[in-house]
C-alpha cells in the first residue's frame, strides 16, 4: 500500500495542490529543548531539515495530499512515519463537508478545517499513543493547540464528550490494568506528565488534574529515589492545577504530600527541583489571600536556583515571585522579576505562545499595581491577542484574559465616563465561564465584580432613571453573588471577602442606602487592616470611599477630613505625589474645607492639586510603550544578587 502511494506521489501531478508556505515550521516554538533560546531553536531546526533541503518543499505538501486522500485506507500504516510527518497529515487532513469553519493562522494564511475533519482528527488524537507522539513535535506545539481547541469547541457546541475527558478517561482505564511491568510504569509517568502539561497550558484543567491524580496513583508505593522525584514533580504539577481551578481543599492535600516527598528526597541525599514547587507554594497562598506567607515562599523559591536552572521553569518562579512582591507592595523587586520574566518568554518562546501571553498577564498585573495605567491597559490587549491567536474560541484563559482587560480598560476610562470597551470584554469573559465552568466557581465571582463595577458607573452617568435603576439591581445581584462566591471559597476574614464588602459599600451609596453602605465599608477596613495592616492599599481604597461617603451624603465633614488625610498619606507612601488616586481625596478635601469655609487649606489644597496635574502631565508626555522599556536578560545569579541587594 505505501509502495502505491509512492507511486502516486510522482506520477499524478493533477493530485497537487495549490502550494502553501509552511514558514511556521521555522518561526513557532518547541518546547521539548528548554534550554535553548527562541532564536537557537530557529537554527536547530533549520539546520535539522537542511540534510533533506535537496526535497522540494511543494513535493512533500504534494505528498501529503496523496496521504491525505487515501487516508481511510492507511491510516494504520502511518504510524512509521516520524512524528513531524504524522502531525502534518493530521494538520492537512481536511475532507470536504460541511459547515463548521476554524481558522488556522499560519502566517497570515487561513487554513479551513470542516466539520468531517474534525471527526478524523478527534479519532487520532484520542489514541494515547498519537497524542503522546504529537507532542513530540515541539517546534509545531501551538498548531496542536488549534487543532485540540477546534475539537473541544464542536464538542461544546453539541453537547457532546469534549476530547480532553476522553483522553484523560483511557489515561485512567490504562493505569488500571493489571500487571503492568515497570517499564510499562514508567511509560505512563512519563506519557501523563506530558499530556496534562498540555491540557493544563490549555485551561482543560480539570482532565489534568485526573490524569496528575492517576500518575501520583502509579509512584505511590515505590521507594526508588527516581520514583519519588517523579512523584514530587506530579505534586508540583497538581498543585499547579489545582491552584488554577481554586480547588484549595485538594491543593492543601497536595502541598502536604509534597512536603513529605521533600523531607524523604532530603534523607535519601537527593536534591529535587525545589524552586518550582516553592513557587506553587507561593500561589496556593496568594490565591488565599495570605500575602505574606506567599512572599515567603516565592523568596525561598528564588535562593532555590541554580546558575544552571532551566529557562522555562525559571520564568514561572520569575513571574510568581514578582506578583508576590506586588501585594506586599515591594514594587522595586517586582519590577525587576517581572521584565526579567518577560524578555526571557520571549527570547525562549517567541512573542506568539501562550507562556508569553501568561508573562504578559502578569506584567499588566504589575503596571495596573503601580498606577502605570494606559501601559497596563496595552499589555493586558496583547496577551489577549495572543491567546486568541493559540487558544481562540471557547477558552478558560481567552476567558480569563477579557476580564483583566475588562477591569483595566474600567480603570483607565473611569474619568472619562467611557465604559463600553470594559463592559464587552468583561461580558465576554462571563459568557465563556458560565460554558465552561459550573456557574457557582469561584472564577467567575471576579468577572462578576468587574462587571458590577461598570455598570455601576454607567448607571450614575444614565439620565434615564429607568435605565440607571436596571443597571443598579443588576449590579447588586452580581456583588451579592461574587461575595457568596468568596464567602463559601474563604469565609468571612479574608482579604477577597472585605473586597466585596467595599464594592458593595460603594454600590449601596449609589442606590443611595447610606447606613448599609457605611456597615460595608466599615466591613471592609476592618478586615483589611487585620489581614494587611493599617498602612496597605487596599485599606486606604476602603478609606477613600467612606470618606466619599462622609463628605458627598452623610454630611461627617470632620470624619471625611480625617479619613481623606489618611487616604492620601498612604497612596503618596506607596505611589508618590504623582498617584492618580490622588486626585479623588484632594477634591473631596476642597469640598469639605468649602463647606467649613476654611480658606486656608481650600486654598493650599488647590495648590496641591494643580501641583498634582503638573505632575500627571509631566508622567503622560515621557510614558513609553511597556515594551520598549524591557532589558536584555541577566543571569540567574545577577538577577538575586540585585533582587537581594533591593531594601
Amino acid at each position: 500500500m505505501m509502495m502505491q502511494v509512492s507511486v502516486s506521489i510522482f506520477g499524478n501531478d493533477h493530485e497537487k495542490k495549490k502550494h502553501i508556505n509552511t514558514d511556521f515550521r521555522l518561526t513557532a516554538v518547541p518546547e521539548v529543548r528548554a534550554d535553548l533560546t527562541h532564536r537557537e531553536t530557529q537554527q536547530t531546526t533549520m539546520a535539522s531539515a537542511s540534510v533533506l533541503k535537496w526535497f522540494p518543499e511543494a513535493l512533500y505538501y504534494s505528498a501529503l495530499n496523496v496521504v491525505v486522500h487515501h487516508y481511510k485506507n492507511i491510516r494504520h500504516e502511518l504510524r512509521i512515519f516520524p512524528p513531524s510527518v504524522q502531525f502534518d497529515i493530521l494538520f492537512k487532513h481536511c475532507p470536504v463537508s460541511a459547515p463548521l469553519v476554524v481558522l488556522m493562522f499560519n502566517k497570515g494564511l487561513l487554513q479551513l478545517f470542516k466539520n468531517g475533519c474534525l471527526v478524523e482528527v478527534r479519532a487520532e488524537l484520542s489514541d494515547l499513543d498519537v497524542m503522546t507522539r504529537m507532542l513530540k513535535v515541539g517546534d509545531k506545539r501551538h498548531l496542536l493547540h488549534h487543532c485540540f481547541q477546534a475539537l473541544m469547541d464542536q464538542a461544546l457546541g453539541h453537547h457532546s464528550t469534549k476530547i480532553s475527558s476522553v483522553i484523560s478517561q483511557a489515561y485512567v482505564d490504562r493505569c488500571n490494568q493489571e500487571a503492568l511491568t515497570d517499564k510499562q510504569r514508567d511509560s505512563l509517568v512519563l506519557h501523563g506528565l506530558a499530556i496534562s502539561a498540555f491540557l493544563a497550558e490549555a485551561g482543560w484543567l480539570p482532565d489534568a488534574e485526573v490524569i496528575l491524580t492517576s500518575c501520583q496513583n502509579l509512584l505511590a508505593d515505590s521507594s526508588d529515589p527516581l520514583q519519588k522525584t517523579r512523584a514530587l514533580e506530579c505534586c508540583h504539577r497538581l498543585l499547579h492545577v489545582q491552584n488554577g481551578y481554586c480547588r484549595f481543599e485538594e491543593a492543601e492535600h497536595t502541598y502536604n504530600q509534597a512536603m513529605v516527598l521533600v523531607k524523604q528526597l532530603q534523607g535519601m541525599g537527593a536534591s529535587p527541583n525545589l524552586a518550582s514547587l516553592y513557587s506553587e507554594f507561593s500561589t496556593l497562598y496568594m490565591l488565599r489571600s495570605n500575602y505574606a506567607e506567599a512572599y515567603s515562599w516565592s523568596v525561598k523559591a528564588l535562593q532555590s536556583l541554580v546558575a544552571n536552572f532551566p529557562k522555562p521553569p525559571l520564568i514561572d518562579v520569575l513571574r510568581q515571585s514578582a506578583k508576590a512582591c506586588v501585594l506586599k507592595r515591594e514594587f522595586k523587586k517586582a519590577r525587576l522579576l517581572i521584565r526579567q520574566a518577560v524578555v526571557i518568554a520571549s527570547e525562549v518562546f517567541g512573542d506568539q505562545h501562550p507562556k508569553y501571553a501568561d508573562t504578559l498577564i502578569d506584567y499588566g498585573f504589575y503596571l495596573l499595581s503601580v498606577d502605570a495605567i494606559s501601559q497596563g491597559v496595552q499589555v493586558y490587549q496583547t496577551a489577549l491577542e495572543v491567546r486568541q491567536s493559540v487558544f481562540g474560541g471557547i477558552n478558560l484563559h481567552v476567558a480569563v484574559a477579557h476580564e483583566d482587560l475588562a477591569y483595566a480598560s474600567y480603570v483607565h476610562n473611569y474619568a472619562l465616563g467611557k465604559f463600553s470597551h470594559a463592559r464587552t470584554h468583561a461580558e465576554k469573559a462571563i459568557e465563556l465561564m458560565l460554558r465552561l465552568l459550573p456557574g457557582d466557581h469561584l472564577l467567575l465571582s471576579s468577572s462578576k465584580r468587574v462587571k458590577a463595577l461598570i455598570l455601576e458607573e454607567m448607571a450614575i452617568d444614565n439620565h434615564d432613571k429607568d435605565v440607571e435603576k436596571q443597571f443598579l439591581e443588576e449590579a447588586h445581584l452580581l456583588h451579592k453573588e461574587a461575595l457568596a462566591m468568596a464567602m463559601r471559597a474563604f469565609g468571612e476574614m479574608n482579604v477577597q471577602t472585605a473586597k466585596h464588602y467595599g464594592n458593595l459599600g460603594r454600590l449601596y451609596q449609589s442606590m443611595r442606602l447610606f447606613e448599609l453602605a457605611e456597615e460595608m465599608h466599615l466591613k471592609a477596613i476592618t478586615i483589611k487592616e487585620q489581614l494587611l495592616g493599617p498602612e496597605d492599599y487596599e485599606v486606604a481604597l476602603s478609606v477613600g470611599h467612606l470618606a466619599s461617603l462622609y463628605n458627598y451624603d452623610m454630611m461627617k465633614f470632620d470624619n471625611a477630613e480625617q479619613l481623606y488625610l489618611r487616604s492620601i498619606s498612604i497612596g503618596k507612601k506607596l505611589f508618590g505625589d504623582g498617584y492618580s488616586g490622588l486626585e479623588y481625596d484632594y477634591r473631596g478635601l476642597l469640598r469639605v474645607y468649602t463647606i467649613q469655609a476654611n480658606m486656608e487649606k481650600c486654598f493650599k489644597y488647590q495648590n496641591v492639586l494643580a501641583y498634582w496635574k503638573l505632575l500627571r502631565d509631566e508622567a503622560q508626555e515621557t510614558q513609553t510603550s511597556p515594551f520598549t522599556e524591557l532589558t536584555e536578560p541577566l543571569r540567574v545569579t545577577d538577577t538575586l544578587q540585585q533582587f537581594m541587594s533591593m531594601s
